[in-house]
């Protein structure tokens, strides 16, 4: 009785033991260690970019959760909403039962990733910062839900489209471009941003390039003054009507963009949300700065 005693204590010791390889011990992106179970099954994500990047790394069905913003893949309208990424329900979250959660600093707060974490759930946050900060969350993601071989395909597709656009557009004229990303007041992108980054692999050169804060403001009279010969508007507000926007800037007939007929609209979620999709903003954008050329030998994989 004594010796089958023990044998069932020690099974018993062992069942809790987790098995090797049933977890690993990450470092994510903002220096916190993070534990996280080999291959998550129940994921939620607390921004709409990493949502994007778990679809796009084929993890349809571990996706427990998602914000109210994300909106793409189609799919991800299907999920369960888990709020704002700024204040997510921690309620919501809770009764999802996460194995993992992924936050972003951009966009989370820090006190929404400390009381998950003391909660005791896993919580990975990226903090991707330009075009290269994108393939390195990519690459960390893969890492973090196992999917490391889809994550490379993702990246080496991503960056044999940037390397050929950069080709196409390092002889050209350096256009001076002004990317308007806020309307009141008149915000653009300063040095570190992500669309300083995709103007100047677009083959540009923002007129706000030497600006120190990723999202300065400006006044009418600095833009005029600064001559940009393209003018990128951002759709970022979807209730904003970016054709009378449009014609207030070409009201200014001294600005070479309206003397070139060159003032756009470009799609927000392209180039202002850190995704595989990126590199289709900064094919469009290239267009915009140079559409006398043809980029359809960069359309190949």
């Amino acid at each position: 009785m004594i010796r089958k005693s023990i044998l069932l204590t020690l099974v018993l010791f062992l069942l809790h033991i987790p098995a090797q390889g049933q977890e690993g011990l990450f470092t994510d992106e903002i220096g916190r260690k993070v534990r996280i179970p080999n291959s998550p099954k129940r994921i939620v994500s607390m921004a709409p970019n990493l949502t994007e990047i778990l679809f796009t790394l084929e993890l349809r069905e571990e996706i427990v959760g998602v914000t109210d913003f994300c909106d793409y893949p189609e799919a991800a309208l299907t999920k369960h909403r888990i709020g704002g990424f700024v204040n997510p329900s921690i309620e919501k979250i809770v009764s999802l039962k996460p194995d993992l959660i992924l936050g972003i600093r951009d966009g989370n707060r820090m006190d929404t990733v400390h009381r998950l974490s003391d909660l005791g759930f896993s919580v990975y946050v990226v903090d991707p910062m330009g075009f290269d900060g994108i393939i390195k969350t990519i690459e960390n993601i893969g890492e973090v839900v196992r999917k490391r071989e889809k994550s490379k395909e993702i990246i080496r597709k991503i960056t044999k489209k940037k390397e050929a656009i950069v080709r196409l557009t390092q002889s050209l004229p350096r256009r001076k471009v002004f990317f308007q990303v806020g309307f009141s007041p008149i915000v653009t992108v300063g040095r570190g941003s992500l669309g300083d980054d995709l103007i100047r692999l677009a083959g540009g050169r923002s007129i706000s390039e030497n600006e120190s804060g990723s999202y300065p403001v400006y006044g009418v009279e600095t833009i005029l003054s600064k001559a940009p010969e393209v003018i990128i508007l951002s759709s970022m507000d979807s209730k904003r009507d970016y054709l009378n926007l449009m014609k207030m800037w070409q009201s200014w007939k001294e600005l070479p963009a309206v003397k070139m007929n060159a003032i756009y609209v470009i799609d927000s979620n392209l180039v202002d949300r850190p995704t595989p999709r990126v590199v289709e903003g900064l094919e469009a954008m290239a267009g915009m700065i140079h559409p006398e050329i043809s980029f359809h030998s960069s359309k190949q994989n």
